[in-house]
């Protein structure tokens, strides 16, 4: 998908070993790789299985028409053996090889699907810079870009553009190896170079070309090896530009050569695919541009990454000693990239644990995928979820980077590459959580597919229902919640709804994911059916948990996915009642919410689990159901709203704001003449007090008790005369920053006028008798100045003298009718006002109100709620 191909030739089937073409499928060429490319790489696939796989072959007969006769078996007998060596040595880091094969005219083998050697790439790179060099004009662009002599290089060109991530990955696969080879086989590979690193398929890069391999002693120490030279073959010796100084001048190779070369392969990828030294298989060039490699590295070093460039720069040091160990070169800081270390654990998965996996694929893999190029999802990534896809016990796991895949693809991506791959899950035989994650994203696969493939996605989903284990059943419902637009109204009406009454009837599946299903149905059933099985199932779920009564109520349902077909349903945006509300369709009369609706929703308001959100979304369908009934009713009696006194909806306010105490209306009466001590203070107090009720006017006091916001809240009238302390009423209040003994007013005393015989405890013609409250005990009598009450007439005509004290009682029914009248302290009041009064209160007709308290010093206290007391004469509000 992601590279084209450009070459010359097919698959010579009939020169092809009898094994090999009985075995495999052959196809195009697609790569070359080996000493001067001389194995070529073919496309194929097993037959009994499918299974891809590439073949590597050699034809004998191109080295006759280019070397001697007798050089013919050399040449052979080096490749025969390094495919031998391959197929025996087996790491993931080098190229997996089956067995070799081999007849009159050919050498071939079998090996793990190959995309192309890293030459044919370079290759392209090569020739691309080549391309814009040509068309750049003027002497600087032939110095940037001086052309090279290619003809020792591939011809065929793979088009391929290598990206950051998978060179840093490809070199540390390749370093690797060497440390594989170094460490653990003592093998000095002694051809490092591009044709002998190939890219699979699925982007990794493996090392090959076994062809000069040597073995190094124990203790390491460098071996004889030949040079290169121009009286052998070059078929038969490794790549002249990337040999080791060390090797070439003095005949000694070691791990270290290896590295140099490395290097030199390192430097080859970032200047365009050329190395450093280009000799064009010439020993004297080679060493006339050895010279002067300090100077060539010095300037591909600005092109190389900054963590590299150190190691490059000891790497191709011409002192083998100075050159770092395939062990130090895996660990410097070029190296350490999480996404890097992602796709070295897809390498290595096989060796991995369950768990290990496990929390890979849905932990750090799912975490990565969204920073990580498409061209590795595909490529590199695919290619081992696939394999592992085969893997029962982490299927879940796997299926969870699967699906962010397939959420973000293509379609065009989808079509070609991530269907394929997932269409046996449908119908093959899955784990149970593999089958649970794969039906409740369901609806995620479903918006890729194409239409014709629907059913076999969806025959998984009506297979569910029947899975005798919970969960499967649970995560059903969950897709079909989700994928119902994809569904038949027939697969609703005869798989989906009597799936869902017998879950209900059996409580086979959790209430809340069933409840999710009821809406999205509702609009592809018709309205018999619903009135026979939907609105007699919402009577019977037990509406206990918050989750469910808002699900039955009208919950803000989910944005489902926009429809893709005619038959698809429409968004839905409340859930049940709310939804069938709003059409006559679904079947809800006012009679059965009037008779089932609302009984089983109106206990639900006092439920305390119910958030603050829950219970006005609560109340919102109750009152939508209160206006509907009101509606049919109207409709019904064929009254207009002007003529039904019902109240607007707006209206309906709850029980305690209607007969609140501010909108309760008592008639108005007399309070009797009331005088509280006052406590004892000091002779400064005394005297400021002396003269400021001296000169104090009646208005002024007025204006002085508004000031101060006095609240007097009475409190129990006592009808009964028999005590002598019956008519005295206990004051008390808290004034602030003063003693406990300071916010106590003394013993009050209450004198009543003389002329109001009619007065219960009042002594006619007596005077003011003085009596104490009967909840104070002995305390010394302290006199007040202060009236609260107000004026009364005697019985002969004449009246209580107003002193300059006297301030009008504050009583109504709010404050504000407090500020807003202004009254003098004496008003013509008759004397049967004052009779009618104590009537009143003997009668009991006066409502008992807590103690009285009043605010002689300090702030004044917030307004508090009272009955409306009115002063007499005073109109109401």
């Amino acid at each position: 998908m992601f590279a084209k191909s450009r070459g010359s030739g097919t698959a010579p089937c009939d020169l092809l070993p009898d094994t090999i073409r009985k075995t495999y499928e052959i196809g195009k060429q697609s790569a070359t790789a080996g000493p001067e490319n001389v194995w070529r790489i073919y496309d194929g696939y097993r037959k009994k299985d499918r299974m891809e796989i590439s073949i590597f072959l050699f034809d004998k007969r191109s080295v006759e028409k280019i070397h001697k006769p007798k050089r013919k078996d050399a040449i052979t007998d080096i490749l025969r053996e390094s495919a031998t060596r391959m197929e025996r040595i087996s790491h993931p880091k080098l190229l997996q090889v089956y067995k070799v094969e081999e007849c009159a005219d050919t050498l071939a083998f079998a090996s793990e699907p190959v995309l192309a050697s890293l030459s044919n790439v370079l290759a392209y790179k090569e020739q691309l810079a080549n391309t814009l060099a040509a068309q750049s004009s003027g002497p600087m662009g032939k110095q940037n870009h001086p052309p090279a002599s290619s003809h020792h290089r591939s011809v065929f060109i793979k088009e391929y553009e290598l990206l950051e991530l998978e060179i840093k990955y490809g070199l540390l696969q390749i370093t690797e190896a060497l440390l594989f080879l170094h460490g653990n086989c003592k093998l000095f590979h002694r051809n490092v170079c591009p044709t002998s690193i190939i890219i699979t398929k699925r982007g990794t890069w493996k090392l090959s070309g076994f062809e000069f391999i040597e073995r190094i002693n124990e203790n390491n120490l460098p071996i004889t090896v030949q040079p290169w030279t121009k009286h052998m073959p070059k078929m038969t010796q490794p790549n002249l530009d990337y040999i080791a100084p060390e090797v070439q001048q003095k005949k000694l190779g070691s791990f270290s050569s290896d590295m140099y070369s490395l290097g030199m392969t390192i430097c080859a990828i970032y200047n365009q695919g050329r190395p450093l030294i280009q000799a064009n298989h010439s020993c004297s060039d080679y060493l006339k541009q050895l010279d002067a490699l300090d100077e060539q590295v010095s300037l591909i070093l600005p092109l190389v990454p900054i963590p590299l460039r150190e190691a490059v720069t000891r790497l191709l040091h011409k002192d083998p000693e100075q050159r770092p160990t395939a062990q130090v070169l895996t660990m410097i800081k070029f190296f350490r990239d999480p996404f890097v270390h992602a796709l070295q654990f897809l390498d290595v998965s096989k060796m991995k644990d369950v768990h290990q996996k496990e929390h890979f694929y849905t932990t750090t893999l799912k975490e990565l995928l969204p920073y990580m190029p498409k061209k590795l999802w595909y490529q590199h990534i695919w290619t081992y979820l696939h394999a592992e896809l085969q893997t029962q016990e982490v299927l879940s796991a796997v299926l969870q980077p699967m699906l962010y895949i397939v959420e973000n693809s293509t379609q065009e991506e989808y079509d070609q590459i991530v269907f394929p791959t997932l269409k046996p899950l449908f119908t093959n035989r899955k784990s149970i959580q593999g089958t649970v994650t794969l039906l409740e994203n369901l609806h995620l696969i479903l918006q890729k597919t194409p239409q014709e493939y629907e059913r076999e996605v969806l025959s998984m989903l009506y297979m569910s229902f029947e899975n005798s284990t919970i969960q499967v059943r649970t995560a059903a419902f969950v897709a079909v919640s989700h994928v119902t637009q994809h569904l038949e109204d027939d697969a609703i009406r005869n798989v989906v709804l009597p799936k869902l009454l017998e879950a209900f009837d059996n409580n086979s599946a959790d209430a809340r994911v069933l409840m999710d299903v009821v809406p999205c149905i509702l609009s592809r059933l018709e309205k018999q059916k619903i009135i026979d099985c939907i609105l007699p199932l919402l009577c019977k779920v037990k509406l206990q948990e918050p989750e469910i009564v808002v699900r039955v109520e009208g919950k803000k349902a989910r944005h489902l996915p926009r429809p893709t077909t005619n038959r698809a349903l429409p968004r839905v945006r409340s859930d049940i009642y709310r939804l069938m509300l709003t059409d006559k369709k679904y079947g809800l009369s006012v009679n059965w919410m009037a008779a089932h609706a609302m009984p089983s929703l109106l206990p639900q308001t006092v439920n305390p689990a119910l958030n603050l959100e829950q219970f006005i979304l609560l109340l919102e369908v109750l009152q939508d159901m209160l206006n509907n009934i009101e509606r049919q009713v109207n409709q019904r009696n064929k009254l207009t709203l002007d003529d039904l006194s019902l109240p607007s909806p707006d209206k309906y306010r709850p029980l305690r704001h209607q007969y609140s105490t501010d909108n309760v209306h008592v008639p108005a009466f007399n309070i009797p003449n009331l005088r509280i001590e006052q406590r004892k203070t000091s002779s400064a107090e005394d005297m400021a007090r002396k003269n400021s009720i001296g000169s104090i006017s009646t208005a002024s006091a007025e204006n002085m008790a508004r000031k101060s916001s006095m609240t007097a809240m009475f409190g129990n009238w006592f009808t009964s005369a028999s005590a002598n302390d019956s008519n005295f009423l206990r004051v008390a209040n808290t004034f602030t920053s003063r003693r406990l003994s300071d916010n106590t007013l003394m013993t009050p005393k209450i004198r009543i006028a003389p002329s109001c015989a009619s007065s219960p405890g009042g002594t006619p013609g007596g005077g003011l008798p003085i009596r104490r409250h009967s909840s104070t005990g002995p305390q010394e009598r302290r006199g007040s100045n202060i009236n609260l009450s107000p004026p009364t007439f005697c019985s002969q005509g004449g009246r209580m003298p107003i002193t300059s004290s006297s301030v009008p009682y504050l009583l109504s029914s709010s404050l504000n009718s407090i500020r807003g009248s202004r009254r003098p302290s004496v008003s013509s009041t008759s004397s049967q006002q004052g009779i009618g009064l104590l009537q009143q209160v003997g009668s009991s007709m006066v409502r008992q109100l807590p103690p009285i308290c009043l605010n002689l010093n300090g702030p004044p206290p917030p307004p508090t709620h009272s009955p409306s007391l009115q002063l007499p004469g005073q109109h109401s509000h």
